[in-house]
């Protein structure tokens, strides 16, 4: 099966934060000719940080991972032509959903939410506890403190940049999806059935999604027959994407999605490539 190189992208983000959060990390890839589009989850339109902190919209608690996957691959297959797919934290894991179901011509997880299958660890255990262990947790909303955003998400960042990360991108999230990561209900996906190259990336401060779940995602991921990659970054925390250095991110992902063959997964056939790099 075949397919034009793509000059789109679709940024996806993940728990508790807005898709204003994409706001500096989307300008290499349209320095770079793409097109982006960074769509957001269902009942997020349309409010700020601050009014969906203030208000979170019924039905928030309660929103499931198959409802996100669903409204993202609804959205996307409305382009005029499948994109690359980057999605952060639980947006990875949307990204390696979407794929399996064929959606996008690449998909690229940075710092990935566990797909089923993958242990989380201790310390990512950890972080997700005092979501999971309210009463009628599965129906509420979670909310991250400032203090436990700059300790658990940003701890990379400068404490200025804690603050106004804070302020202007982290909002309430869905309980139910984070009962259902750790459970693993609904987070499966079937990697001999991916025919699309996935980078799934890793950073050694991560104090959420530590690299041993990144390269355990990795290792499931690698059954396919299509190209795996594996690229760890050093001294970032989970907050990559915007810390010091998102330029680099930014631009290993676009490095990456250039070097496929074709250009940008001209050709969506089997691959035998499979490699694991540090920067």
């Amino acid at each position: 099966m075949s397919f034009r190189p793509a000059s789109t992208v679709v940024l996806i983000h993940g728990l508790w934060v807005t898709a204003r959060s994409w706001e500096d990390f989307r300008l290499p890839f349209e320095a770079a000719g793409y097109e982006v589009h960074v769509p957001t989850w269902p009942l997020l339109d349309g409010g700020t940080a601050a009014e969906l902190r203030d208000a979170p919209p019924p039905g928030l608690g309660r929103l499931t991972l198959r409802e996100i996957v669903d409204h993202f691959e609804t959205y996307i297959r409305g382009l005029p032509e499948p994109p690359l797919l980057v999605g952060h934290s639980f947006g990875g894991l949307f990204v390696q959903h979407l794929l399996d179901r064929g959606v996008g011509v690449a998909g690229a997880a940075l710092n990935p939410a566990p797909i089923g299958g993958v242990i989380p660890g201790p310390v990512s255990l950890t972080g997700a506890l005092p979501a999971i262990a309210r009463w009628n947790g599965w129906n509420r909303t979670y909310s991250l403190t400032p203090e436990r955003f700059a300790r658990r998400y940003a701890n990379r960042a400068p404490p200025s940049q804690q603050t106004a990360a804070y302020e202007r991108y982290v909002i309430p999230t869905s309980g139910r999806v984070l009962h259902q990561a750790a459970l693993w209900l609904g987070t499966s996906v079937s990697p001999r059935r991916r025919r699309q190259p996935l980078l799934i990336t890793g950073s050694d401060a991560d104090r959420l999604i530590t690299p041993y779940v990144s390269r355990a995602a990795y290792r499931l991921q690698r059954s396919s027959t299509a190209r795996t990659d594996y690229l760890g970054f050093e001294g970032r925390s989970h907050f990559l994407c915007n810390e010091p250095g998102w330029e680099e991110v930014a631009g290993a992902v676009i490095g990456w999605a250039s070097q496929l063959e074709g250009g940008l997964a001209a050709r969506l056939g089997p691959s035998s490539a499979r490699s694991e790099t540090k920067v």
